[in-house]
């Protein structure tokens, strides 16, 4: 599948793939854009299949459908290999493609992400709500575990804009991306990835709290490393981006040539 992508930064660069989470598009990720492009990297963000621009087939989406697609991505823009940094199902994709096409890439930083994350029948009840009344319906909730009260309170227009962008989720995209989550079991699989590997968790994220949902990725995998940030809940790259960036940066420069 083609999905919707947008490339920033020098032709030559390293490339960065930005993949996002369950009910946003690639604009998570604009905090990012900036000092990385300053750096020389050239970041690609997409919007995952059933998200943004991207098209929206019919469900059933498997894991392995959103893996194929950042592979095809980077096929479609003649890349060999790339960082690849993934937050909540973009981490789970990330890990997939760790297992399944680690030759395309040359580090993994998974952020606020779990390798199983139940129960199974959550992700199923949240799917036929969504098919049966919209994202609209579960926006509230869904920015309330994105970003802390404090920060909600200090940055309403934030907050604003990224409820429109949960209510802006295609349903079927949104609900078929439940499912994905609903099936994924990759906790046994993680000590098959050799990439440079850093976990980064929101010390607030009631997602995926560090413990267990990080610390679980970072014993899993062989040589992964755990840094959890202080004031940041599930989309922790947008409510703390200088400290992910940071984090980031350090990871893709120094450990991950």
């Amino acid at each position: 599948m083609r999905v919707h992508r947008v490339v920033e930064g020098p032709g030559d660069g390293p490339v960065v793939v930005f993949s996002n989470s369950i009910g946003s598009d690639h604009r998570m990720w604009e905090p990012q854009v900036a000092p990385l492009v300053e750096r020389g990297y050239r970041v690609v963000r997409y919007d995952t299949r059933g998200h943004g621009a991207s098209p929206v087939p019919d469900g059933p989406y498997e894991l392995s459908d959103l893996g194929a697609d950042v592979v095809a991505l980077l096929d479609d823009l003649g890349v060999e290999q790339a960082h690849l940094v993934g937050l909540s199902l973009g981490g789970m994709t990330g890990m997939w493609l760790g297992i399944h096409a680690p030759e395309r890439l040359r580090s993994l930083t998974l952020c606020c992400t779990s390798a199983k994350l139940g129960p199974p029948e959550m992700w199923a009840d949240r799917a036929r709500l969504v098919r049966a009344e919209g994202t609209a319906v579960i926006a509230e909730a869904g920015v309330g575990r994105w970003v802390t009260p404090a920060y909600a309170q200090a940055h309403p227009d934030q907050v604003a804009f990224l409820r429109r962008m949960m209510e802006d989720c295609p349903d079927e995209g949104y609900a078929a991306c439940c499912g994905v989550i609903e099936r994924m079991a990759l906790l046994a699989d993680l000590p098959k990835i050799s990439l440079p590997t850093l976990v980064i968790a929101g010390a607030d994220d009631p997602a995926t709290p560090p413990d267990p949902h990080g610390t679980l990725i970072a014993e899993g995998v062989p040589g992964a490393r755990l840094e959890v940030v202080a004031s940041a809940a599930h989309l922790g790259s947008y409510e703390q981006p200088e400290e992910f960036t940071r984090l980031i940066l350090r990871h893709i420069t120094e450990g991950a040539q």
